[in-house]
């Protein structure tokens, strides 16, 4: 076993991709049936290798100076992992939010190290992202701007997609026909859309949305029940040109898919990983594909 000079190292290593067995057959599927577990960092999502990769990418750069404080317009999980990849690199981090956001959350937020500024409620999501640019501008501050930049893709360029890659390569070309995921900021489909098709064309993406709010579909939109997917908007991450399909998937069916794959096959699916196992299902189901793999992005606390 390696010896880590810190815990995000751990996090750029490949994840694994497990058949699931238990769920396929309860379901009545035929073919195969795949998940990609990508949760093992400190907030049980994807969202801290990204947090730290995108970091690593500014960096890299030369846009992020030692020392630096960041700011991002954010209060979800993504909020979390960025706050803690950026103090363990040692830069201050401020998050912007409308006044209203979940009161817990911003006590939880402050407590782990972030300072938070708030926009106003009517704003909504635009008026923060307004507000963070405004402020790292007269301020020097570094705003990562996460759903609107390409470092986002960049990193499911580097570890993502090839990780993917390499595990199905490995195996065998045709061990997957099609990879659902699930869009938030969207740096996952770019990115592991844009790997996948440059290997090969033999492989769909289906980018999952939630059914009640079908933003990249163009269908009817609203509230809906499943965390970190469906923002409302079209992120500018997105590049609907890798994607073959958009699924809508409905917040009960996420939920459903989530609870029972932690029964049939002991994993703690997250809802949006439910939604992204219940559109591959439905593939498998409508013989749509004979092999699906799911992008988990997040787990479930179970106790």
């Amino acid at each position: 076993m390696p010896i880590y000079s810190n815990f995000y190292q751990t996090l750029t290593t490949a994840c694994p991709i497990v058949e699931l067995r238990g769920y396929a057959a309860a379901c009545g599927l035929k073919g195969h049936l795949y998940a990609y577990l990508d949760f093992y960092g400190p907030t049980g999502t994807a969202r801290d290798g990204l947090a730290e990769g995108m970091l690593a990418l500014a960096i890299e750069k030369k846009q992020l100076a030692p020392g630096q404080p960041i700011i991002e317009a954010a209060s979800g999980p993504f909020a979390t992992a960025l706050t803690l990849a950026s103090l363990t690199a040692g830069h201050p981090i401020v998050l912007v939010m409308p006044e209203d956001a979940p009161a817990l959350r911003q006590e939880y937020l402050l407590r782990l190290g972030a300072q938070i500024r708030h926009s106003p409620a009517r704003s909504g999501l635009a008026g923060a992202r307004a507000l963070a640019a405004q402020t790292a501008a007269a301020n020097g501050w570094y705003y990562m701007n996460w759903l609107a930049n390409d470092d986002n893709p960049e990193y499911h360029r580097r570890v993502t997609g090839p990780a993917i890659v390499q595990s199905i390569a490995r195996q065998n070309k045709s061990l997957v026909d099609a990879i659902t995921i699930g869009v938030g900021s969207a740096g996952t489909v770019t990115g592991v859309g844009e790997t996948i098709k440059a290997w090969t064309n033999d492989v769909r993406i289906v980018a999952v949305e939630p059914y009640e709010n079908q933003v990249l579909g163009g269908g009817l939109t609203g509230p809906h029940g499943i965390p970190d997917i469906g923002y409302g908007i079209v992120p500018e991450n997105y590049n609907s040109y890798v994607v073959d399909n958009v699924s809508a998937v409905a917040s009960r069916d996420a939920q459903r898919a989530a609870q029972q794959v932690l029964r049939t096959d002991a994993i703690p699916a997250s809802v949006s990983a439910g939604a992204a196992l219940h559109a591959a299902a439905q593939l498998l189901a409508n013989c749509n594909s004979r092999a699906a793999l799911a992008i988990f992005s997040g787990r479930a606390s179970i106790v």
